[in-house]
């Protein structure tokens, strides 16, 4: 089995005495990853409440039915707790208990499980997230040398499990994932009244990955007014389908301060979105996937060992750019992502003059360990 890299943080938070609470998307292994936690122990309770029997355990309780149900065990898991009505006030209710059994909860952002819990229970969660798999975490199982060799397929399948484990079905099953699990529960939304809007969103979106992001384009090309182009776009971050970087500004004349562009988690499922599984040399967007790719990565990477960076693109209205910068403890690192890095790659001098105390780095397709690590 490929070990997660957040597990050892999980484990690492056991002595805080805090309800854990992982969040992600469907199919990335988050019922996986309970079954790892508990492995070994004794006297664990597992409730799963994609079971009617067993999602009425949690739901409606007062505090001493929940002690009475939770104390007995050591480990308390609690699986797709997005299914419990009112699951935010339930934990706000076990984190009160202040009991030594350790709760971890896992759920699907796909149904606003993220902002239920944070509102009544703020302090009393420790919030973490799953995504599919990093190259860290296949190289760890094989070697960085396999994964080298099949870097090309992860630009082309993306790393969902499934994906990874039984590649032989990996076009079906990202077709599958897309229209039965995405759609769908982006389409139990409220205020979604015309499904085909928002999959013709998600597709205007997979083509300008790497591209700035236009909300009065997207309204005038979908048919929709901008707040609402705005307001699904929240939504499917929220689903752990895609995520923005704002543009980097300090105020200096000439830089863009409003700029957004929109990535994906996935790019086996925004190359599913556009039905295009075709090999690089096939292709012309090869670069984006590629800085899709190394994006994503990154903020795994950040996410799994607790960095609190923030990232932004740099652009200016003479069009110099730069893909990626990271702003971390008053330090700016700028990044360019080039497929074919034959060429060196110079910081546009602009950016230098502003920004003299940066660092600069090329990530191709040779030396992307080292922006992982």
């Amino acid at each position: 089995m490929i070990e997660r890299l957040l597990q050892q943080r999980l484990t690492n938070a056991y002595r805080r005495k805090k309800v854990i609470v992982v969040l992600g998307p469907r199919q990335v292994g988050k019922s996986t990853l309970l079954d790892a936690l508990s492995a070994g122990k004794q006297n664990v309770r597992n409730l799963n409440c994609d079971n009617e029997d067993e999602r009425l355990l949690l739901q409606g309780r007062t505090s001493t039915e929940l002690r009475q149900l939770v104390s007995p065990y050591d480990f308390f898991l609690i699986d797709e707790a997005q299914r419990v009505k009112n699951i935010g006030l339930t934990l706000k209710m076990i984190g009160d208990l202040k009991l030594q059994t350790q709760v971890i909860v896992t759920g699907s952002s796909s149904f606003d499980l993220a902002d239920e819990i944070n509102e009544p229970a703020t302090g009393r969660l420790l919030n973490y997230n799953l995504f599919p798999f990093s190259l860290p975490e296949l190289a760890a199982a094989t070697s960085r040398l396999d994964e080298q060799r099949l870097l090309e397929r992860r630009m082309i399948y993306g790393l969902y499990p499934e994906v990874v484990n039984e590649p032989e079905v990996a076009r079906e099953t990202l077709i599958n994932l897309t229209n039965n699990y995405l759609y769908k529960d982006l389409l139990t939304f409220r205020g979604i009244r015309k499904p085909e809007i928002i999959i013709n969103l998600v597709r205007a979106l997979a083509l300008q990955i790497g591209s700035e992001v236009s909300y009065n384009e997207l309204s005038s090309l979908i048919g929709i007014d901008k707040i609402t182009v705005e307001n699904y776009i929240n939504l499917l971050e929220k689903c752990f389908i895609v995520f923005r970087l704002n543009s980097f500004s300090r105020n200096v004349r000439n830089e863009i301060k409003k700029g957004k562009k929109v990535y994906f988690y996935d790019n086996g499922i925004r190359n599913a979105v556009l039905s295009n599984f075709a090999p690089l040399e096939m292709r012309s967007d090869t670069g984006a996937l590629w800085e899709n790719l190394m994006i994503s990565e990154r903020i795994k990477r950040n996410a799994y060992c607790g960095s609190y960076a923030q990232l932004f693109f740099w652009r200016t209205h003479d069009q110099k750019e730069i893909d990626l910068i990271e702003e971390s403890d008053g330090r700016l690192t700028a990044f360019e992502f080039k497929w074919n890095n034959r060429k060196k790659t110079k910081v546009p001098k602009t950016f230098a003059e502003m920004y003299p105390n940066h660092s600069f780095n090329t990530v191709g397709r040779d030396t992307f360990w080292d922006f992982l690590s």
